[in-house]
């Protein structure tokens, strides 16, 4: 059999054992039912195996037949993959960025600064995209992740942003009642917590602080909520310097006296194979690095 009717032949078995059923395969393919028959056996001849059961009406695919449909199935996803790869890593001058980061990180780090970013490189989209688990990762797709921890990813090239640093913050009039009637002890603290938490929370802090008492509070599933129910005077919430510096900057918060912390955890900008290929990723990755330094 020739090359090409041998792949022909495989996509026809694979797309008959997809459906169920020679005819829905041939109505699919725009083809005469015979012309599914004939190239099932030419298949059949070359492999020296039976690949339907025609004893059952309709035919049905045999156990060999079911293995080889799979095993096409598989290596057409492979083919994919592979030719996707190919283009994104020969795609240099493509002006789009994938970036992935946290809802926290994209909201009062990102977001503010991106205006400047397109102002120095207007020919290039940034999509930012936010992981529902809150923890980015180079996946298929994504040119770029900033990521917060201790650094030791093995994946994609690194480079550390700036520094973590964690202190109690919330609105003056809080902080003041607070210090007042006892301390954090007294206090209702708002904290942000998840099945997949990867960040330090109240009673981390607490017993670094050297702190005995089990926090009361409201508990989020995110910042966007933890940063809005302070803004709110409900309580205090632990500030990281790349959320809530803004707030306390422009005196909408106010810290923690005394309370600022450092856990050896900072914010990294990490770049996917492919990534690190594109011109455009390794602008803004530039960018980035720049404007972290500058703040």
């Amino acid at each position: 059999m020739a090359d090409r009717s041998f792949f022909h032949a495989l996509e026809t078995l694979e797309l008959v054992c997809r459906l169920g059923s020679m005819h829905k395969a041939a109505a699919r393919l725009n083809v005469s039912p015979p012309a599914i028959t004939r190239a099932i056996r030419l298949l059949e001849d070359d492999v020296g195996a039976a690949l339907m059961d025609r004893s059952t009406k309709p035919a049905r695919p045999t156990e060999a037949g079911e293995r080889l449909a799979r095993a096409t199935r598989n290596g057409l996803a492979l083919i994919e993959d592979t030719i996707a790869d190919i283009r994104a890593e020969n795609s240099s001058n493509d002006r789009h960025v994938t970036l992935a980061c946290t809802i926290g990180m994209a909201t009062y780090w990102l977001m503010p600064r991106l205006p400047d970013f397109y102002a120095k490189h207007p020919s290039i989209t940034v999509n930012v995209q936010a992981p529902p688990l809150d923890r980015p990762v180079l996946s298929r797709g994504i040119d770029i992740a900033l990521r917060y921890g201790t650094g030791d990813w093995q994946e994609g090239e690194t480079i550390k942003l700036f520094d973590e640093r964690i202190c109690p913050v919330g609105r003056p009039d809080v902080i003041e009642r607070a210090l007042k009637e006892g301390g954090l002890s007294e206090a209702w603290l708002i904290d942000v917590r998840s099945t997949a938490q990867h960040w330090l929370g109240w009673s981390d802090y607490l017993r670094a602080s050297g702190e005995t008492f089990k926090p009361e509070g409201e508990v989020f599933d995110n910042y966007i909520q933890a940063v809005q129910a302070t803004l709110d005077g409900r309580g205090l919430m632990l500030g990281w310097k790349s959320i809530t510096s803004e707030h306390v900057s422009d005196g909408t918060f106010a810290s923690w006296p005394g309370g600022d912390k450092d856990f050896g955890t900072a914010y990294f900008i990490s770049s996917s194979k492919t990534g690190a290929m594109k011109e455009a990723a390794r602008s803004f990755v530039a960018w980035a690095v720049d404007v972290a330094r500058e703040h």
